[in-house]
């Protein structure tokens, strides 16, 4: 695959996961916006998430079916016009319901990409290409907290989503003329029918088929479940620090603490080669490394309070453990079929899931026990995730034949 176009898919999938999180540093503004308490407003990240617990479900599959040009452009379009709808919300349930759309939106846009970019690429290649589109993931919802940050500042938490759907309008130009032509896998048999009604059955199949996935998938199981229990660590970390760092001693500024998503994208750009390591056979180290940074990442979070260094330093670590873990655990699912939409669709379920329930917990946590119930929720959630990766892993005899989980 040539690199201009790794570098698209990297790009527009950044753009278009940052929608998703553009609500975590701005937690506060719209706590005191619309009269939400801090412990509350946590809701307004897992909202987010179950609309992308929807897309996952609703959506993504779409892209086995139907040709996957059209359908990015579509819903391009789509997430523009739900930007917009948050941009003019005027009470919370007009705001939950733009953040449930935007939420299936940019999930749809992203993991779509993904897929496409997995099914464009040759099986050699397959784990740097998805490697790199995934470090524009991580890179995009890193950067969100930047971005919302500083355009909070200057025009206030609704002007980041009215610049936001502006972008995605230009981004679906650039689409439009640069994605090359791909044919779903199942999208010929409906045109040769070209009936509605064959097209509704074909989509119910569909979604059965990604249960059914869910079901008898190992890898896909046990890497979905690390992916809950990291994402949840995630989740934790990032929607709690809002608080910490709006507050004395820090008092930064929006603009100030959006930029420690800088700090968070040295690490997961670091983590980068993780899906050629998992090319090469050796997922299950990159794993073990993973998962135990991870867990010792929350050792110097807990000074988060009372020293900036130590929180840059828990920062780059978690962040790092977390993007090398995730390119991972794609790599090494993407390996089980050729249903990719579907294969990233069930996957991302877990890491929907695991980010709602982590941002809900880490405001409802920090408003009962503060920064250090959220670094012992966190460590938990981490300490689990390499046991449950630890039990659950294959023996080596098996792992040569069928890869490593």
């Amino acid at each position: 695959m040539p690199r201009s176009l790794v570098l698209l898919f990297a790009c527009a999938s950044g753009l278009s996961v940052a929608n998703v999180y553009y609500a975590q540093p701005l937690l506060d503004a719209l706590a005191a916006d619309f009269g939400i308490s801090h412990a509350a407003v946590g809701g307004v990240i897992t909202i987010t998430q179950l609309g992308s617990v929807l897309a996952l479900l609703l959506l993504v599959p779409l892209g086995d079916l139907l040709p996957r040009r059209r359908l990015m452009l579509a819903q391009l379009v789509a997430l523009a016009v739900a930007l917009v709808g948050v941009c003019l919300a005027s009470g919370t349930l007009s705001l939950m319901a733009g953040m449930l759309a935007v939420g299936m939106l940019g999930t749809a846009m992203t993991q779509g990409l993904i897929a496409y970019a997995a099914s464009a690429a040759a099986g050699h290649e397959r784990g740097r290409v998805v490697g790199a589109a995934q470090s524009g993931v991580v890179a995009g919802l890193l950067l969100a907290r930047v971005f919302a940050g500083l355009v909070a500042d200057q025009a206030g938490w609704r002007g980041v989503y009215a610049v936001s759907a502006a972008i995605m309008l230009a981004l679906a130009l650039l689409l439009w003329r640069a994605l090359p032509v791909q044919v779903a896998a199942n999208a010929a048999p409906q045109r040769a029918a070209g009936a509605a009604a064959s097209l509704s059955a074909s989509y119910l199949r569909l979604l059965v088929s990604l249960f059914s996935l869910l079901w008898r998938n190992r890898v896909l199981q046990v890497r979905g479940v690390i992916a809950l229990l990291m994402f949840a660590v995630f989740g934790t970390f990032w929607s709690a620090l809002v608080f910490l760092l709006s507050a004395p001693p820090y008092g930064y500024s929006h603009t100030t603490i959006g930029a420690f998503g800088l700090v968070g994208l040295a690490g997961a750009l670091a983590a980068a080669r993780a899906g050629r390591w998992a090319d090469q056979g050796r997922a299950q180290h990159t794993s073990a490394v993973a998962l135990t940074l991870m867990l010792l990442s929350w050792l110097p979070l807990a000074f988060a309070p009372h020293s900036l260094t130590a929180l840059l330093i828990g920062i780059l670590a978690l962040d790092l453990a977390v993007q090398a873990l995730h390119v991972t655990n794609q790599s090494l699912i993407l390996r089980a079929g050729t249903e990719h939409s579907r294969l990233i669709g069930g996957y991302m379920l877990f890491y929907a899931i695991g980010s709602g329930a982590g941002a809900l917990a880490a405001t409802i946590v920090y408003a009962t026990a503060a920064w250090s119930g959220v670094c012992l929720l966190g460590a938990g959630l981490s300490l689990t995730a390499l046991l449950f990766w630890h039990v659950t892993k294959w023996p080596v005899r098996i792992a040569k034949v069928a890869g490593p989980i």
